[in-house]
């Protein structure tokens, strides 16, 4: 049996990002939600996808890719059924994949705007500024 590799939250919120590219998720934040007070998790990882298909998709390209570089999967996954807002639960980082009208209507972001936020293009390399 494969030993589990642990990695830190930061870490893990980053192979979520890969798994996310890799089938081309748009809008991608993480949220660093350790210095926000009573946070649930250290990291929110969102991202947004075109139609059902493709959230369900970039979440299952997500696990894959956890699973491939950490031997673990999610504690809690949350919403396959509808395809409309999927949640992968990795204790310390939660994954969201977001049809983008459903991204819209929640707005995350702002309920947690106390988070640091990093935005991701296609190329993996952070930013502090929205990548369009």
């Amino acid at each position: 049996m494969k030993k589990e590799k642990q990695l830190s939250s930061s870490e893990l919120s980053l192979n979520v990002v890969e798994g996310m590219i890799e089938k081309k998720a748009g809008n991608i934040i993480v949220m660093d939600l350790r210095k926000v007070h009573n946070a649930i998790a250290d990291y929110f990882v969102i991202c947004s996808g075109n139609s059902d298909t493709q959230i369900d998709a970039i979440a299952k390209s997500v696990e894959e890719t956890v699973y491939k570089k950490t031997n673990q999967g999610p504690w809690n996954r949350e919403g396959r059924q509808n395809r409309e807002w999927i949640l992968l639960d990795y204790v310390d980082v939660v994954v969201h994949v977001f049809q983008k009208e459903k991204r819209s209507f929640y707005d995350i972001e702002s309920l947690w705007g106390d988070a640091d936020f990093t935005y991701f293009g296609e190329d993996m390399k952070p930013s502090k500024t929205p990548v369009l």
